[in-house]
């Protein structure tokens, strides 16, 4: 029987390439902006206007409907970019509902404080740190690790990006939720081809795409309601959502389903690239990598430095919800304002030569896995992912470095998406 985790899967090259994905979405960008970005943040913290006009770069992306035709305002320090994460009441996650659909069948990346901590507490005691090290690794992280170090281990040179980094955290999260084989593929590629953000997808296949992923998911409930099992599905089905004013109750089929999506989607997403980009950093800086393998404890350091110096989704938007007086402008309510994560993690007032990769940075908080109310729900078992697999290669191939034969890695994708272009390693 194949294995699906290891076998070779064309879904895999169109899924797991960081320019592709963000050719597909319109928001692919060819020159570092890092310079400019710096030059504006050093004018002032806050710039009015949307991030992409500023900069000169095609305005032909827009990540949330919602926001479309609004004034846009961006932030680009640490400072402000903390105060708006920090003021929900002010800063609203609502930018990114869906205008057709209003508040009915939205999830947690949606809604604001109290609806939002409600729906929360139903799956935040799964993520928490001590579940990421316990549950999440024994039931999925550590097998999932040791089938792909085995697959590698037969050859002397891999392409980390496809054949490690994308592999681990897709399938990681479709065990944990309890879809089984190569579904894991198949959901992901359903649904990222469903949404708005399919640039060339036709209508017919989106609504296809749609119904595809919702059965699938409305199956897998059903099935578990009869026949309850160790996975999230189940422990969704037994949760109770407690919302203000009204009497505890179960979670719906479609509430349920709501966050499954969101943990299969950005489970499977964002800890690809962000794992992608630590393995980047201690390549392309092997005295570090060096120091990485004799001491194992500066591993964490670099994963947290990785988080700091390329976020992979570096900005995030607010709908502003009342006239605001905000570091030196009047915010009308109603407009947008784009939070810069990526320049608030290398603003010169918070850290010293910010450009620099640096495991041995002195340890401060930064906004990679955002702040506040909207923390990121998965950061646990993101860090834990990491951890494990990074590890888990510098233990099977100590020899670990870049394979000087092959095009020299670099960052690439979107503004708001970011990610090497592969890694291509020698292991031995």
């Amino acid at each position: 029987m194949t294995d699906v985790l290891t076998a070779d899967d064309p879904l895999y090259d169109e899924l797991y390439d960081v320019r592709r994905e963000a050719e597909s979405m319109g928001n692919f960008i060819e020159r570092d902006v890092t310079g400019e970005i710096h030059a504006l943040r050093a004018k002032a913290p806050v710039h009015k206007g949307k991030l992409r006009e500023i900069l000169g770069l095609p305005l032909t992306y827009e990540r949330h409907q919602y926001a479309v035709g609004r004034q846009h305002y961006t932030a680009l320090s640490y400072e402000a970019c903390e105060a708006a994460f920090r003021n929900p009441t002010v800063f609203s996650n609502k930018v990114q509902m869906d205008p057709k659909v209003g508040e009915k069948g939205t999830g947690l990346l949606e809604l604001d404080p109290p609806r939002h901590r409600a729906y929360r507490r139903t799956i935040q005691p799964k993520f928490q740190m001590n579940e990421a090290l316990g549950w999440w690794r024994q039931k999925t992280i550590d097998a999932i690790i040791e089938r792909l170090v085995d697959r590698l281990s037969q050859g002397d040179r891999a392409e980390l990006n496809i054949e490690y980094c994308a592999r681990i955290p897709v399938y990681t999260i479709t065990t944990a939720i309890g879809l089984d084989g190569d579904e894991a593929l198949r959901f992901r590629h359903a649904y990222l081809n469903s949404t708005s953000s399919s640039r060339d997808i036709s209508m017919e296949k989106r609504i296809e795409n749609f119904q595809l992923v919702e059965s699938l998911l409305l199956n897998l409930v059903e099935a578990r309601r009869k026949e309850p099992r160790d996975d999230l599905i189940s422990y969704l089905l037994e949760s109770t959502l407690k919302l203000p004013g009204q009497a505890p109750r179960p979670l719906t089929d479609e509430e349920i389903m709501t966050h499954a999506k969101l943990v299969m989607v950005a489970g499977g997403g964002t800890s690809w690239r962000q794992m992608g980009i630590t393995l980047f950093a201690l390549l392309t800086h092997p005295n570090q990598l060096d120091e990485v393998k004799a001491n194992r404890e500066l591993l964490e350091d670099a994963i947290e430095e990785g988080l700091r110096w390329e976020p992979t989704a570096p900005y995030h938007y607010r709908l502003v919800l009342e006239d605001v007086d905000f570091y030196g402008h009047r915010i009308e309510e109603g407009a947008v304002l784009e939070l810069g994560l990526g320049p608030a993690n290398r603003d010169p007032s918070r850290w010293d030569n910010p450009d620099a990769f640096d495991v041995h940075r002195p340890k401060l908080t930064n906004t990679a896995f955002g702040l506040g109310t909207h923390r990121c729900l998965g950061m646990n078992v993101a860090r834990v992912e990491m951890s494990r697999g990074i590890n888990s290669l510098l233990d099977a191939f100590p020899n670990l470095r870049l394979d000087p034969d092959a095009e020299p890695p670099f960052m690439t994708g979107g503004l708001e998406q970011r990610g090497p272009s592969g890694l291509p390693v020698l292991l031995r």
